[in-house]
């Protein structure tokens, strides 16, 4: 049930979160009386561009407010500008004309040219490529596989807030149930805008609940569109694994703007991809149970007469996806004060991945060489942004929008079979229709599809901004920022048909019931305030507080302080402290799953229901963060920047996954759920998990960036950049379930802990000269290490004397060794209007350890699927061609 009023949130006696909401406390003391001394006021207006530029930056409408004559100018830093097109940022600060470089925070930069000499057909994998605290798990896990996901430092995805043009993006609605750190993540899609629309991508390596709220704690993505009134831009793109020969991919981007009368702008863009399904080769264990080691599990070994090939089993794979995504952006003045725009974006994707396969000995009848399930998604992902801004509003400069988005996933299964109805005991009508024999849908014949769930995400935000630049008393430059936002979340599950979660289920995936499906909403309110002041010429300080209430979390505050002073031209330090709050999310409260193997079944359970209360379950509570970090920014030689950051980040009640949960315990909590668990199945390859506030975690890292142009005159020019990430996650405190049990035991704690690389490093050098352009980067993806369940081919005991096999007590430890890649594209400008490339990604093929026959389910999963490191489908040769008109 909604709650309509407001609760004060427990103040925690850790002395680093009182200290948070003292932050919070002097921030907003200080803004407020900074703003009562103000005597006079010059109204400014936020810029995006310098005085010089401000012409252009009316016609293109890149600021979401504009410009004006009255806007005072920043001191220009000749020695942090030397790169003639370093772009004036607009996420982290509200600040006008503020550099990448001259930043409290850090922040980088990533063009639309960048992400493109990637190669990749996605966005999240592109920033792989590109940025170093960015990584994606090596495979998605059933569903999971549908929706790709970015991680940031180390953390979830639901800790990066991704905007577009400054306003908060929806989410996806496919919830990933699998281990590591993506579990109970449903972050924004970033694959579902299209590349050609993008413009640049501004990071904010920061927490930043102070300026954005929720979700903001690993950092931010704002992905700035193209808002120009002409031109036309046209790119086809193809390529495949080549060492695999599968995994093709075609792909066109096309974008273009056309005027609104003589000062509006319309600009579209649009892009088709499909990519085939790509298959690590892998052999079936039940298919060699000959060559197995002494005591393995051989229940499940194929003994018949029809002749299977030994690589049958696909369910090692990256899925096929086809996708065709628009955006439009758009903008004209309404009045001489007051200007209008908008953002609509809309993709739609088809994507299935295989799973495991099944023997010809499951069904011959109907299946008599055996079937590999498929999961197939639908998906619809859509979003409007409407606005209207202007300027002197009793001097200040406002921007008042409305976005609407949603992303809607229909989850089916083909190739499939539920076996419960061949039995004739679920028809006639004595078998009482609440048993666990009954199917509506009758029996006696062999359904191979079914519709298993359907998600629906949706999110509706009101915010309005307003701010004006002050001089206070001896010449000091103030500039003030304000705002109110209101957020409308939901979530639906639809169930599936009968037949996917009654008598069994389908293989693999089975259906959500009417049980555990429904609707849920909530709002959130909140109201900020900003200040950026320089009390001295060369330091700037930045102050942030925000206030949230959400109507099933109560009232939250969070606040930053930001600095920075400039020593000379060429050093600079500068640093921030603030706190954040994440409620957890309408899906990770509430979203259950169930999963049926060959040989084993498993689900997850929503944390509030009997049955995850039975195994410990506790109800959830929102994560609590405390981000600090400091650095230097430096320019030892002319055009050389360098930027040294290091950080810690701490959160508090992290929701995680529990430990997996077996026996006759897990198949009690899964009849909880309405599944029925086949009797074929042993109690201990029955698992069962929920989310809860499990551990409190310290991340602890340290980046480091630099950049440098070497001009060789008629040899042309190399940009040299180079960027690290070291990172490393710790446990801080563990929790204790309500029975009085450990949350998570040693596994659960390694998958968020050491299964993301401890370092990456990307050296990348772009030499241009003539009309030829060639790009080489090396990637270095460091150590992981997993805490792997030994499968069926294990043997002997753990150290208490219980077997191996499947054990939930002792694993195997499993170190993923550093690997270096090596991309490289050449380019050539063949006419004005027309640029082409060939170019390969993991030129030499490089492939992450196969983890051990003993961690091996089936033998199918040769690598670590669950860690953040190199991909597993090695070198990806492409070509693309340019047109430019």
């Amino acid at each position: 049930m909604v709650r309509h009023r407001f609760e004060l949130i427990n103040r925690d006696n850790r002395s680093g979160f009182q200290m948070s909401l003292q932050v919070t406390r002097i921030a907003i003391c200080v803004m407020l009386g900074a703003t009562t001394a103000l005597s006079s006021g010059i109204a400014s207006a936020e810029t995006r561009q310098t005085a010089k530029k401000a012409l252009a930056a009316k016609q293109t409408e890149k600021s979401p407010i504009k410009t004006t004559a009255s806007q005072p100018k920043t001191a220009k830093r000749k020695a942090f500008s030397a790169i003639d097109n370093e772009q004036i940022i607009v996420t982290g600060t509200r600040a006008p004309n503020r550099h990448a470089r001259q930043s409290d925070s850090p922040i980088s930069v990533v063009s639309a040219a960048a992400l493109a000499r990637t190669g990749q057909p996605n966005l999240a994998e592109a920033l792989t490529r590109v940025y170093p605290s960015i990584n994606m798990q090596a495979m998605g896990q059933n569903a999971d596989a549908l929706t790709s996901s970015i991680r940031m430092r180390g953390l979830n995805p639901n800790h990066v807030l991704v905007l577009i043009d400054g306003v908060r993006r929806h989410t996806t609605s496919n919830i990933s149930t699998g281990a590591g750190v993506n579990f109970a993540s449903t972050p924004a899609d970033l694959n579902t805008i299209p590349p050609s629309a993008i413009d640049h991508i501004e990071i904010l390596e920061d927490g930043a609940a102070a300026l954005y709220g929720s979700d903001a704690i690993a950092g931010v993505i704002n992905i700035i569109t193209k808002k120009k009134p002409s031109g036309l831009h046209v790119a086809a793109t193809t390529g495949a694994n080549a060492y695999l020969g599968d995994g093709w991919t075609a792909q066109l981007d096309a974008d273009g703007g056309l005027r609104l009368g003589s000062d509006g702008y319309i600009h579209l863009s649009g892009q088709f991809m499909h990519r085939d399904t790509s298959v690590i080769p892998a052999i079936d264990h039940r298919l060699i149970a000959n060559q197995a080691p002494a005591g393995a599990y051989l229940a499940n070994a194929y003994t018949g007469s029809v002749p299977v090939s030994l690589y049958a089993n696909k369910v090692t794979n990256i899925p096929e996806e086809t996708r065709e995504s628009l955006a439009i952006t758009f903008g004209k003045p309404i009045t001489s004060q007051i200007d209008g725009y908008g953002v609509i974006t809309y993709a739609h994707r088809h994507s299935q991945a295989f799973q495991q396969y099944r023997l010809p000995t499951v069904l011959p009848s109907v299946y008599p060489n055996g079937f590999e399930p498929i999961d197939a998604g639908e998906e619809n992902d859509y979003a409007a942004t409407l606005g209207l801004k202007g300027r002197n509003l009793l001097g200040f400069d406002w921007n008042l929008s409305t976005t609407y988005g949603a992303d809607h996933l229909n989850i089916s299964t083909t190739n499939n079979i539920n076996l419960g109805m061949l039995k004739s005991t679920c028809v006639p009508a004595s078998v009482d229709p609440t048993s666990s024999f009954a199917s509506e849908d009758g029996c006696g014949y062999a359904k191979t599809k079914f519709f298993l769930k359907g998600f629906t995400s949706a999110q509706w935000d009101n915010k309005f901004d307003a701010r004006r630049s002050f001089t206070l008393p001896f010449n000091v430059p103030l500039n003030l920022a304000w705002g109110a936002e209101h957020r409308l979340e939901s979530y639906t599950l639809s169930p599936g048909e009968p037949s996917s979660y009654q008598v069994g289920g389908p293989q693999a995936i089975v259906g959500l019931t009417p049980k555990n499906a429904g609707s849920w909403d909530r709002d959130i309110w909140a109201g900020y305030l900003e200040t950026d002041f320089k009390p001295l010429k060369n330091w700037d300080i930045d102050l942030a507080g925000r206030l949230e209430h959400y109507t099933d979390f109560g009232n939250t505050q969070n606040g930053k302080i930001s600095t920075r002073y400039d020593i000379t031209p060429r050093i600079a330090v500068r640093g921030t402290i603030n706190n954040g709050f994440r409620a957890p999310t309408l899906a990770e409260q509430h979203y259950s799953s169930a999963s049926l193997q060959p040989t084993a079944a498993g689900g997850l359970l929503p944390a509030d229901s009997a049955g995850a209360k039975a195994l410990g379950a506790s109800p959830l509570k929102p994560e609590r963060s405390w981000n600090m970090s400091g650095g230097l920014v430096l320019e030892p030689l002319k055009g050389f920047h360098v930027e040294i950051d290091a950080y810690q980040i701490a959160i508090r009640d992290r929701l995680v996954s529990s430990s997996l949960y077996n026996g006759a315990a897990a198949v009690a909590a899964l009849s909880s759920l309405g599944f029925t668990v086949p009797s074929t199945i042993p109690a201990n390859n029955v698992t069962a998990n929920y989310i809860t506030n499990g551990a409190s975690t310290r991340t602890q890292g340290l980046d480091i960036k630099a950049d440098y142009i070497l001009r060789l005159h008629k040899y042309g020019n190399v940009a040299l950049t180079a960027a690290l990430d070291l990172n490393r996650t710790r446990i801080s405190h563990l929790a204790q379930g309500a029975n009085g049990g450990p949350l998570l035991n040693a596994q659960a704690v390694s998958q968020f802990t050491t299964q993301y690389p401890r370092s990456k490093l990307i050296l990348n050098a772009l030499w241009t000269v003539d009309k030829f352009d060639i790009n080489i980067r090396q990637s270095r993806y460091g150590q992981t290490k997993s805490l792997l369940t030994y499968q069926d081919w294990a043997t002997g005991t753990c150290p208490d004397g219980s077997p191996k096999q499947f054990s939930t007590k002792c694993f195997y430890q499993f170190k993923g060794a550093p690997r270096w890649l090596t991309d490289l594209e050449v380019g050539y400008h063949a006419t004005e209007h027309l640029h082409l490339s060939v170019g390969a990604n993991n030129i030499f093929n490089v492939r992450p350890r196969k983890i051990p026959q003993e961690t091996r389910y089936n033998g199918t999963n040769i690598y670590d699927t669950y860690a953040s490191s190199i991909p597993m489908t090695g070198g990806y040769y492409f070509g693309r061609i340019d047109m430019n008109f």
